[in-house]
């Protein structure tokens, strides 16, 4: 029975990639474990191993195909015993066919009466290589021997493989470029080619080459946690990605800190485990909260989120709020901010950050959102810039309150000041349109009324 090789899911998030290159050709036996092609991800190029024991039937997705659907008919094996060309037949009766381009064929000229023979042109000879290899014959190699054979400017087919049924691995080439041999002929550009390309940019160092900058003994190694990774790969993702710009306001605080005392001096109280408490003890970090969603609210364009094929316009304002954690830090959002009030937002945010910090929040509460808040006024930081969480278009970097000199009317005045600065995410937020989603952030801060009614 013919064995159908499909598209495989190289990552949790793949859903297709581009075959680069076959390593097997039809006739060719296989075993499990034998390299049969090599696939380009949107990450990587992975190398494909062969489950199934079998004689390569058909290659049905050709090598340089772009685009490949996970789980697409990509090739079809015959079993042990099976007619190759059956096999063939019967496995890729449903199989899309990609039919490679046709020459096009002229019509006969009349041949000239003294046309002279012309020479047959003489076959070309694949060159030799050392280890054995006839040019374009496959090299067995690991992927992360490739890669730094390719980065040391190593032939890795000169490079004889210890590894199993002699494959190259990594301590082969880190031989073999200690050694000084093995190294890559310069290729020779043929006359009138276009100039080559520039080099590409250089690459970040690898752990090895930062650990040698360091004495031997001066440090200790903590390796990273999922979490750090997470947090290392959004970073990365989200400042290659989003083009950020950044605006900045000063805020006057007096208003608010009137108002959230008075709030707080008029909590009814409840019963507790420890006794009475009162019911809710804002913060200014809850207020931000509600001044952040209500500005959005005013300013829904700003309330969006970017993709490749549409705009995503939120219909309610859920703000995520940076909570430090050890290792790290997560971002809980209160959804709906929008429609709660501040006494509900401060008791739900309590609540999240507790949790946050035992590592018990469920997926659902702080995955999406459609903005955050990032405060590190606590710790006396007079203001900064947050890098964006995807999918989110805006973040809102608040630092601390302090009292400084304001000019009113003419005259020198002391007023609580705080410095507040939104990263947008060009591609959904422009200039003028963030530059007015903070104009509102700031009425609703100095006029804290407004979050009441």
């Amino acid at each position: 029975m013919p064995i159908n090789i499909t598209m495989p899911a190289l990552s949790p998030t793949m859903e297709e990639g581009n075959l680069s290159k076959w390593l097997v050709k039809e006739g060719d036996k296989v075993s499990p474990g034998d390299v049969i092609a090599e696939i380009e991800t949107d990450k990587a190029t992975m190398e494909v191993e062969a489950v199934d024991e079998g004689t390569v039937a058909k290659l049905v997705v050709p090598a340089g195909t772009e685009g490949v659907k996970v789980n697409a008919l990509i090739a079809i094996l015959a079993g042990e015993g099976e007619d190759a060309g059956a096999a063939a037949k019967a496995g890729g009766d449903a199989a899309p066919k990609a039919e490679a381009p046709k020459a096009e064929v002229p019509k006969e000229a009349p041949k000239p009466a003294a046309a002279a023979a012309a020479p047959a042109p003489a076959k070309a000879e694949s060159a030799p290589v050392a280890n054995g290899h006839a040019g374009g014959e496959r090299v067995f190699a690991s992927p992360l021997a490739r890669r730094i054979a390719k980065d040391a400017g190593v032939d890795v087919s000169a490079v004889t493989g210890t590894g199993p049924h002699g494959r190259v691995v990594k301590a082969d080439v880190e031989a073999a470029i200690s050694s000084g041999g093995a190294k890559a002929p310069a290729a020779k550009a043929p006359a009138g080619a276009p100039p080559a390309a520039p080099a590409p940019a250089p690459k970040p160092m690898s752990d090895d080459q930062v650990l040698k900058l360091f004495a031997e003994g001066s440090y200790e190694l903590v390796p990273h946690d999922n979490m750090r990774k997470t947090i290392a790969r959004r970073l990365v993702e989200a400042k290659s990605t989003i083009p950020h710009f950044y605006l900045t306001l000063d805020c006057e605080l007096d208003a608010l800190l009137a108002l959230r005392t008075q709030l707080n001096a008029a909590a009814p109280t409840k019963k507790t485990e420890k006794g009475e408490a009162p019911a809710y003890k804002l913060s200014v970090n809850d207020m931000v909260i509600k001044a952040m969603a209500m500005a959005l609210m005013a300013v829904p364009d700003a309330n969006a989120s970017w993709t490749d094929s549409a705009m995503v316009k939120h219909k309610h304002a859920d703000v995520g709020v940076a909570v430090s954690i050890p290792g790290g830090l997560i971002t809980p959002i209160i959804r709906h901010a929008d429609e709660k009030t501040l006494s509900t937002i401060s008791n739900e945010m309590k609540d999240l950050a507790s949790r946050a910090r035992s590592r018990k929040l469920k997926p659902e509460e702080y995955q999406g959102g459609t903005t955050a808040v990032s405060n590190l006024g606590m710790f006396g930081i007079k203001d900064f810039a947050a890098v964006i969480n995807p999918p989110h278009a805006t973040i809102l970097a608040v630092g601390a309150g302090e009292q400084r000199a304001v000019v009113k009317n003419g005259e020198i005045k002391i007023a609580n000041v705080m410095s507040v600065t939104l990263s947008t995410d060009h591609r959904a937020v422009d200039g003028a349109l963030g530059a007015e989603l903070l104009g509102a952030f700031k009425r609703m801060i100095e006029n804290p009324m407004g979050m009441l009614v």
